[in-house]
């Protein structure tokens, strides 16, 4: 099997780089390259023609739940990962310490798309309902949570969902529980923020540098912004300490009119995610690049957004091998079109915008081979 190729006539968006230059990319074994080393190669050179196309980095989308079967929300990987253009996700607290075994095996190990996750801090994860923090003998113990992140690569943070249906009466305690063990064991939170309580003036203190605040656009009571639009003082103080903030789309926790008044005062990068999983697949969310699609048509740039999901992404699970296009990376790449014909793009507050410029895959490369689109 020939073990290289070149991509051409493609409109290539290097997020480290501004602008939209239209070059060919090399891949040797894998491996992002010059394209003068593919063309030092005898024989026929495979090329793959990228005309009227975008070729960007493998899309990263931070928040989906793909424990298909084990929990009610499970949807499968690859219909939302490489079939979207999406080369890995992240699954943000459908496991926990009791059942990554089974996820690791039935998910992880069976599917095209890289898959990492947030692990749970409760030991049952999502299998076992939706208030998984509400009983403090469920949570997962640092020693518990030492050994599986030494066992188990893929493991790149802990989620910690802190609304009031899932805490019950536990309030900030499991907050201040999954700090102590991402202390102890030196990986990031994914914090899920929606109805209180606990309050963000109570989480926002608690969280540090490189942890995510996901679903921090959301349309209910009590988010990041004051009456002005400004930011509530924890959230600022928040960022100015390096905390990130991400989408996490979701069924009810993304807003156009809490994004857009965020927009107009601030210009502090975030991530861009789906919170996908089965039940709303087809609606609100759709998938990354429909999601990614609703914040282009309020102003973000292709570059800016393009960004949030390889660059921002990357760097936000500290994964220095994907969302670049360094040579000598892996070459996970994304390839897609604009279309201009007018779709109806709704938030989870039911507000509905005609998007005019709508992203759709169309090709995935996984470590340097075609595993989706022609």
């Amino acid at each position: 099997m020939t073990e290289y190729s070149i991509i051409e006539n493609g409109f290539v968006i290097d997020p480290e780089k501004n602008g939209i230059e239209k070059k060919s990319i090399g891949i040797i074994a894998g491996r992002l390259v010059n394209v003068e080393e593919v063309l030092e190669k005898d024989g026929h050179i495979p090329r793959i023609d990228a005309e009227g196309c975008y070729v960007a980095p493998g899309f990263i989308d931070l928040h989906v739940h793909v424990f298909k079967d084990v929990t009610s929300l499970g949807i499968e990987a690859d219909r939302v990962g490489v079939e979207q253009g999406v080369t890995t996700i992240v699954d943000a607290g459908s496991s926990g310490w009791e059942n990554y075994s089974i996820f690791k095996e039935t998910v992880v190990n069976c599917c095209k798309t890289e898959v990492l996750s947030f692990l749970n801090i409760s030991r049952k994860g999502l299998a076992a309902g939706l208030n998984e923090l509400a009983v403090p003998a469920d949570l997962m113990t640092v020693e518990e949570a030492a050994d599986i992140a030494a066992r188990e690569p893929n493991i790149i943070g802990l989620k910690a969902r802190m609304s009031g249906s899932v805490v019950k009466q536990q309030g900030i305690a499991p907050l201040k529980h999954a700090r102590r063990i991402a202390d102890a064991i030196n990986v990031p939170l994914m914090i899920h923020i929606g109805n209180p309580p606990p309050y963000l003036k109570e989480i926002f203190p608690l969280l540090r540098r490189g942890d995510i605040v996901t679903h921090a656009f959301h349309g209910k009571k009590h988010g990041i912004l004051q009456e002005d639009h400004s930011l509530i003082p924890e959230a600022e103080a928040a960022l100015a300490r390096g905390v990130l903030f991400d989408v996490g789309h979701g069924t009810s926790s993304f807003s156009y009119e809490t994004i857009s008044q965020f927009k107009e005062k601030y210009a502090t990068p975030f991530t861009i995610s789906t919170d996908i999983y089965l039940h709303n697949y087809q609606s609100p969310v759709g998938s990354l690049m429909f999601t990614m699609s609703k914040l282009l048509e309020i102003g973000y740039s292709l570059e800016d957004i393009v960004k949030s999901v390889t660059m921002k992404a990357a760097e936000a699970i500290g994964n220095k091998e994907i969302g670049t296009l360094k040579h000598g990376t892996r070459a996970d790449l994304t390839i897609f079109t604009i279309s201009g014909e007018p779709v109806d793009l709704i938030d989870s507050e039911g507000m509905v915008i005609t998007g005019k410029s709508i992203l759709q895959p169309r090709m995935t490369i996984k470590d340097g081979k075609v595993v989706s689109g022609k």
